[in-house]
Parts: structure tokens; C-alpha cells; sequence
């Protein structure tokens, strides 16, 4: 029953989403909390970039066919699929949410949930860590090209400006702590616990303030119960088409058992930690906070299912390998019972 439960992080997130209902940020403290998310965004970016390993991004390129396929699902099926369900239903969802399940479907893919449930599956580690890191990379540049060419974005400002936001707000950060890596990155592995918590704090900072710019304009009048609901179905076809894809299209393929998973895991997942950061800086005020919506439903969603088929991968390999000493076993008793 506890693996059904929301993780610490979106519990975390729940708790900031409330705060912000009952007591939004106005007046100057709403413009100040809007000056200090958008420095933690870029102290997030600075941070990850730091983080990065050149050697395990450089490293996919010895199976560029599966990182090409993961890929691939991230950003090319994911958004295929958004837009035919968004077709094919278009009145199921409000627009605003349809805005934030295409969204959804152009974020990249986590890190470190990819590279952990691959880890408990037994599956191809390296692999998953340059997939998940390479996914992640190129999603500071991919991600907001795909939200102007599926969202049109470039009505409400243009598209040039939002590169230009892109570039000084996310990427140069990103590219400056990666510069630095090789003088900050003992001390960023030696102190994982307070990166993690400048890491976390930066994206809880970012939804405070923008559902507190959203409160201000009545968000919650504008997504009854059933909205909401019809959203997690959105979500839970959209997640389940994929895993079905990326699953079979592998065995189609006669994909190695740990490259599948990696397929798997990496190819169906979405970024919470880049896609709020990403969102507060493509989507201003309260748009940013209604985009924000399907992608933390996404996030425990896919923790959810994610686990159960790691555990399931797992049991396969165990079954697997113990079906394979029973072999052994059994043909080295044969010629011991036939030289009697």
C-alpha cells in the first residue's frame, strides 16, 4: 500500500501548493518571491550543469542506436501522442489544460528516477545514465522549441525573446557550473544533502510563486473535481501508450533485456525538476501554475507504475536465473547417474 503513496517530494509539493492557496504571495513580497525563484532557476541550472559528467554524456555514444530510440520517445512520440489525444477529445480537457498535457509531452526525461528504476529492474545502467543525461541536456533547448511549435507560443511574445530567456536564465547557468566542475564538483559530491535541498527548494520556491500569482487570479474556480479527474485518465493513457511502445517496439527490435529497459524507463519518463523551472520562465503569472498541473500528476503517476515493472523486470531475471542453476544442476547429476 506505501508504494501507492505520493514520495516525500510531491508531498512536498502538495503541502506548497496549499500554502500558496491560502496564503498567496501579494503586493511586493508576490514581486519579490518573483525575483527569488527566478535566481533559484538559475542556481538549479548552475547546479545540474556542475553535476554533469562529460564522461557519461560522451560515453552514449557507443549505443547511439538505443539512445537515439529513447530519444526518439521523449520527444517525438510523447508529443505525437499529445496531439492526436488532444484531437481526437478535444472538448474532454479546458484548453489551459490541454496547454499543460502537450507541455508535458515536451519535457525530457528524469534522471535519477530513469537511472534507479533501471537499477532495481537489473537493467543497463550505463546505459540509462547516458540516455536520462543526454535527454535532460538537450531538453534546456528542445523543450521550449516544442512548446513554440505545438503551443504557438509566439503569439503571446516572441520567439526570439524566449530563446534569449532560455539561453541567459537556463543555459548559461548550466554551461557555467559545467565549466566549473572541475573546482566545484568534490565539494558538490561531498555535500549531495545541501545540494539537494537548494535543488528541491529552488523548484518548490518556483510553484509557490507561480500558484500564488494563479490564487490571485482564481485558478481553482476554473478547475472543477472533474476536470481534474479527466485529467489523471489524460495522463494515464497518454503514460500507458508509451510504455506499451516503447516495451514492444523494443522486442520487435530483438533489443538486449537490459537495453529494453532502458527503452522503458528512460523513454516514457518526464522531468518535474526541469519541467518547473522551464515553465516559469516560457509561461508568465498564473500560466505558468495551470501548466504545472498535469506534469506534477504525471510525476507520481509515473513513480507509481515505474515501480511496480522495475519490481516485475526483476522477478522476470530471478525466475530467469534460477531456472538456469536448476538446468546446471540437473546436467551435472546426469553424467554422474550415468557413469554408475
Amino acid at each position: 500500500m506505501k508504494r501507492f503513496l505520493p514520495d516525500r517530494f510531491t508531498q512536498l509539493l502538495i503541502a506548497t501548493v496549499l500554502l500558496a492557496t491560502l496564503l498567496p504571495a501579494t503586493g511586493r513580497f508576490e514581486e519579490f518571491m518573483h525575483v527569488a525563484s527566478n535566481v533559484a532557476i538559475s542556481l538549479l541550472f548552475f547546479l545540474h550543469g556542475a553535476k554533469l559528467s562529460r564522461e557519461a554524456a560522451l560515453s552514449g555514444l557507443k549505443q547511439p542506436r538505443l539512445h537515439l530510440l529513447t530519444l526518439a520517445s521523449t520527444f517525438i512520440l510523447f508529443p505525437l501522442l499529445g496531439l492526436a489525444l488532444k484531437a481526437a477529445v478535444p472538448d474532454l480537457l479546458t484548453p489551459q489544460l490541454w496547454m499543460g498535457v502537450l507541455f508535458v509531452c515536451c519535457l525530457s526525461s528524469t534522471v535519477q528516477s530513469s537511472i534507479g528504476f533501471t537499477s532495481i529492474a537489473r537493467g543497463n545502467v550505463p546505459a540509462a545514465i547516458c540516455g536520462a543525461t543526454a535527454s535532460n541536456l538537450l531538453g534546456i533547448l528542445v523543450t521550449p522549441l516544442l512548446v513554440t511549435l505545438l503551443l504557438h507560443r509566439h503569439h503571446e511574445g516572441s520567439g526570439l525573446s524566449q530563446v534569449l530567456s532560455i539561453l541567459l536564465q537556463l543555459l548559461l547557468p548550466f554551461v557555467l557550473g559545467n565549466l566549473l566542475r572541475p573546482w566545484i564538483g568534490a565539494w558538490i559530491n561531498k555535500h549531495k544533502v545541501i545540494v539537494n535541498v537548494v535543488d528541491r527548494g529552488g523548484i518548490l520556491l518556483s510553484v509557490y510563486a507561480a500558484f500564488s500569482a494563479a490564487v490571485a487570479q482564481g485558478i481553482w474556480h476554473l478547475f472543477p473535481p472533474t476536470q481534474l479527474a479527466l485529467l489523471v485518465l489524460v495522463n494515464a493513457v497518454l503514460l500507458g501508450a508509451v510504455l506499451l511502445v516503447t516495451t514492444y517496439g523494443a522486442r520487435a527490435l530483438k533489443m538486449p533485456r537490459g537495453d529494453e529497459i532502458v527503452l522503458v524507463f528512460c523513454g516514457s519518463k518526464k522531468s518535474l525538476a526541469s519541467g518547473i523551472p522551464i515553465a516559469s520562465v516560457l509561461f508568465a503569472g498564473s500560466g505558468a501554475a495551470v501548466v504545472l498541473l498535469p506534469i506534477m500528476l504525471f510525476h507520481q503517476m509515473q513513480l507509481m507504475l515505474c515501480a511496480v515493472l522495475a519490481r516485475r523486470y526483476a522477478e522476470q531475471q530471478e525466475r530467469a536465473e534460477q531456472a538456469d542453476q536448476a538446468g546446471q544442476t540437473e546436467g551435472a547429476r546426469a553424467p554422474a547417474v550415468a557413469g554408475r
